[in-house]
């Protein structure tokens, strides 16, 4: 024991003190054991204090700093709403509503911007048909010169597209690349818009005629031998289609009712299957692109009779047209073109379709478009407008006339 020490240490029965300077003097245990070699030690507590004031202020100024941006944020609304104002309570000019633009850059109207100045939205059929290989084509033509992105919005086929479409703003961003199926369709069925008055054309980009193709095995090389072979043999030829209200379904029941002949239709789920029937001798007749069939036509399994545009078409060359082959007036063709909503300002239409059929118009590109089985068409705003006006009107008699309707 060391109680002995008590009076000596006087830390010794309480081993903190707090003495007068503010500083904790702690006993060392070695005074205890009879050593006199005490030491003291700096207290921690001035550091937490002044590190707690600090805080405080820190803490303080936050609280201020955010107090004084959610005053500027109410000031600026005020004043977003006082300028929104201003037109109401002053006379601005001209000039400082709406920025003047170049050559060939119209600006959006009520808005005072340049065209385009956001990505431009083609919307289209699934990949890899028709209208998809065209969007593609044109985004890939016109983006650079418009100096925005063109991108393709590939939709399920149908109605979706157009109805689409037609109920977008009328701001040139939301385009239709789209063909017969949007004119033709309201004839054979309901659809929620109007082909004329819902849609405004831009151009007309593409188009294929159809060609009027026999099996070998059908003794005939002409048309006018099939129409006095069909003449004679009334309702035994029988044609393959692929869907009702197709271009090629529609141009053969223009065949039949033009040249008054019967000739039974097989319906098929797709135009590949009524090929594949008719390569086996299934059928005797069908009505098909030229991109389709140029293979099988080069190694004679099949017989070009005629071609369904109005002159003849380089896709085939030598074959004639049905016009010139006893039927006058006949055409029919597949259209693919570029079109957008209504109400659409006409510097828009006007810009969009001088990019587009510059783009279309050059020989690299032509030559392009011809090896995939289609023609360049681009022309004006007007004269697609008049080919789907025409169109609707030839059309409109033969489904008429033939009943055709779909579910």
């Amino acid at each position: 024991m060391h109680t002995q020490n008590v009076g000596k240490n006087p830390c010794a029965m309480n081993p903190f003190r707090m003495p007068a300077d503010n500083t904790v003097e702690m006993c060392n245990m070695a005074v205890c054991k009879g050593k006199s070699n005490f030491r003291a030690r700096p207290s921690r507590w001035p550091q937490i204090a002044e590190r707690l004031r600090v805080l405080s202020t820190a803490m303080n100024l936050a609280v201020r700093w955010r107090k004084f941006w959610k005053t500027m944020s109410n000031v600026r609304k005020l004043g977003s709403v006082l300028l929104t104002g201003l037109p109401i309570f002053c006379v601005v000019p001209v000039s400082a509503q709406t920025p003047a633009s170049g050559p060939g850059q119209p600006t959006v109207q009520g808005a005072g911007q340049a065209y385009p100045n956001k990505p431009i939205r083609l919307v289209t059929s699934p990949a890899g048909g028709a209208g998809d290989f065209l969007a593609r084509l044109i985004a890939a033509g016109i983006s650079t010169p418009l100096g925005e992105q063109v991108l393709v919005d590939n939709r399920p086929s149908g109605i979706i597209p157009g109805e689409l479409v037609a109920r977008a703003s009328p701001d040139g961003y939301t385009l239709l690349v789209t063909g017969n199926s949007l004119w033709i369709g309201p004839l054979l069925q309901d659809t929620p818009y109007d082909p004329v008055k819902d849609f405004l054309p831009i151009t007309a980009a593409v188009t294929a005629p159809n060609v009027l193709i026999v099996h070998p095995s059908l003794s005939v090389r002409s048309v006018k031998e099939l129409l006095a072979l069909a003449r004679a043999r009334p309702g035994e030829l029988n044609y393959g289609s692929s869907g009702t209200g197709s271009t090629n379904h529609l141009a053969a029941e223009m065949f039949k009712a033009m040249a008054r002949v019967k000739i039974e239709r097989v319906n098929y789920k797709g135009s590949g299957f009524a090929l594949t029937a008719l390569l086996a001798g299934e059928i005797q007749i069908i009505f098909n692109t030229a991109g389709v069939v140029t293979v099988h036509l080069k190694s004679g399994r099949l017989k070009a009779l005629a071609v369904t545009s109005a002159a003849p078409s380089s896709l085939t060359p030598g074959v004639p047209t049905l016009a010139a082959s006893g039927l006058a007036g006949y055409e029919a063709v597949t259209v693919n073109g570029l079109l957008a909503p209504p109400k659409t300002p006409s510097t828009i239409i006007n810009r969009l379709n001088q990019e587009t059929v510059r783009y279309l118009s050059q020989p690299d590109v032509r030559q392009k478009v011809l090896s995939a089985g289609v023609e360049v068409v681009a022309g004006s705003p007007e004269a697609f407008a008049a080919i789907i006006k025409s169109e609707m009107a030839s059309m409109g008699r033969v489904i008429k006339d033939a009943g055709i309707r779909t579910n």
